[in-house]
C-alpha cells in the first residue's frame, strides 16, 4: 500500500514538472514523525540530462521567515526578548515616530514597506546581481518611506520587518544570524547540509536555477550571479529532507516547547479565502490556513529569482500528522506550494 502510494506521489510531480515545463522538484514527506517519502524528480539541467537528487540544494527563499521566527521565540522562551517589547528597546539607533513591536514584525502588522514592490529594488538586482544593497541601504529604504499604516492596523508583507528581527536576534546574542539558526535549529536536528551563505562562493553546490527575470525571455541559471543578500533578512539553503526534517520537529515540539509553537501558529491576521486555503491567516512566521479539512494546516512559501519552494504541516491528513516539502528548481509563482497540494490530495484520497 505504501509502495504504491509513493509511486502515485511520484507520477502526479512527474505529470505536473512536464505540463509546466519545469526541469524538477525535490520533494520530502514525513508522516508522524517519520520520512515517508524523499525523492528528487525531473532534472537538474533545463537540457534534462542530468538527474535532480533527493539531496539537491536549493535557496529556501521566504521560508527562511519561519526559521527567524522559530529563532525569535526560542530567546522569548528563555527571557532574552519579549513579543510585546518595542523594536527600540534592541535597536536603539533604529528611529520611528510610532511604536513598533516585535510581534507585529513577526506577523506583518508593523505598517513597515516592504522593498519587494519598490522599482529601484527591482531594477537594481536586475542590473546589479551580484552586488547587493547593504543592510543600512535597506533600512534607509523603511525611513524613508515610512509606515505605510499605523502598526497593528492593518497588514502588508515586509521583508524589511523580517531585516529588523534579524538585527534584533545577531545584537541580543552577540551570534551573526547563520551562528544562530545553527545552534537552535540545524546542529539539534543534526542537519548536514542545511546554511545561510553569505557570499557567492558559498553556493557553487546550488541546484541550477532557472528564471527569465534578467534576460526577460530565454532561462538562464540564476545560481552563479545572484547574490543571496538581495533576501534582506538573509536566505537559508536546504534540501527537502532537511526542510520537511525542520517543519516537522518544529510542530511536534523538537525545536520550542509547544506553547511557543502555538503562539506562531495562531493567526494575528485574517486574509480569508485564498487559492488553495479555507481562511488563510498570517500568525508569527507562519501562514495558517485555519479552516482546512485537514486541521490547522501552518507553514510557508518562499520564492525568488530560480526557484519556487513551500514547506506545510498537516495535523490530520489522512488521520496522520504530515509535514510536506517541494522545491523547484524554476521561479513560478506559487509553484511549489501547488505541488505540496497536489500531493496532500493524494494522500487524502488514498
Amino acid at each position: 500500500m505504501d509502495q504504491d502510494l509513493r509511486e502515485q506521489l511520484r507520477l502526479v510531480v512527474k505529470q505536473s514538472l512536464i505540463k509546466d515545463q519545469i526541469p524538477g522538484a525535490a520533494v520530502a514527506i514525513h508522516v508522524n514523525g517519520q520520512a515517508f517519502l524523499e525523492t528528487g524528480i525531473g532534472y537538474q539541467d533545463r537540457n534534462h540530462e542530468i538527474p535532480l537528487p533527493t539531496d539537491a540544494n536549493f535557496y529556501i527563499y521566504s521560508i527562511t521567515k519561519s526559521l527567524i521566527a522559530t529563532a525569535l521565540l526560542h530567546l522569548v522562551g528563555e527571557g532574552l526578548l519579549e513579543l510585546d517589547a518595542p523594536v527600540q528597546a534592541y535597536l536603539t539607533d533604529f528611529l520611528l515616530d510610532t511604536s513598533v513591536t516585535l510581534r507585529q514584525l513577526l506577523c506583518h502588522t508593523s505598517g513597515l514597506p516592504d522593498y519587494g514592490r519598490v522599482t529601484a529594488y527591482s531594477e537594481a538586482v536586475k542590473t546589479n546581481p551580484s552586488s547587493p544593497w547593504s543592510t543600512e541601504a535597506f533600512l534607509d529604504l523603511a525611513h524613508t518611506q515610512g509606515l505605510q499604516f499605523v502598526p497593528g492596523k492593518g497588514w502588508a508583507y515586509s521583508n524589511i520587518g523580517y531585516l529588523l528581527l534579524k538585527c534584533i536576534l545577531e545584537k541580543t546574542t552577540g551570534l551573526p544570524i547563520q551562528k544562530l539558526l545553527n545552534k537552535v535549529i540545524f546542529s539539534p536536528l543534526s542537519l548536514k547540509k542545511t546554511f545561510i551563505p553569505t557570499a557567492l562562493d558559498d553556493v557553487d553546490k546550488l541546484t541550477p536555477g532557472y528564471t527569465a527575470f534578467f534576460s526577460g525571455d530565454e532561462l538562464q541559471d540564476m545560481t552563479r550571479v545572484y547574490h543571496a543578500s538581495w533576501v534582506a533578512h538573509s536566505v537559508v539553503i536546504s534540501t527537502a529532507p532537511e526542510l520537511a526534517k525542520i517543519i516537522d520537529a518544529l510542530f511536534r515540539g523538537e525545536i520550542l516547547d509547544l506553547s511557543l509553537v502555538e503562539q506562531m501558529s495562531n493567526p494575528i491576521h485574517n486574509l480569508g479565502k485564498y487559492p488553495l486555503f479555507e481562511n488563510l491567516g498570517y500568525g508569527l512566521g507562519l501562514f495558517v490556513d485555519t479552516e482546512s479539512p485537514y486541521g490547522k494546516v501552518k507553514g510557508h512559501t518562499g520564492e525568488g529569482p530560480g526557484y519556487s519552494v513551500a514547506a506545510f504541516h498537516f495535523p490530520r491528513l489522512a488521520g496522520s500528522s504530515t509535514t510536506i516539502a517541494a522545491l523547484v528548481n524554476r521561479d513560478k509563482h506559487d509553484y511549489g506550494l501547488a505541488l505540496v497540494y497536489e500531493m496532500a490530495h493524494i494522500i487524502a484520497e488514498h
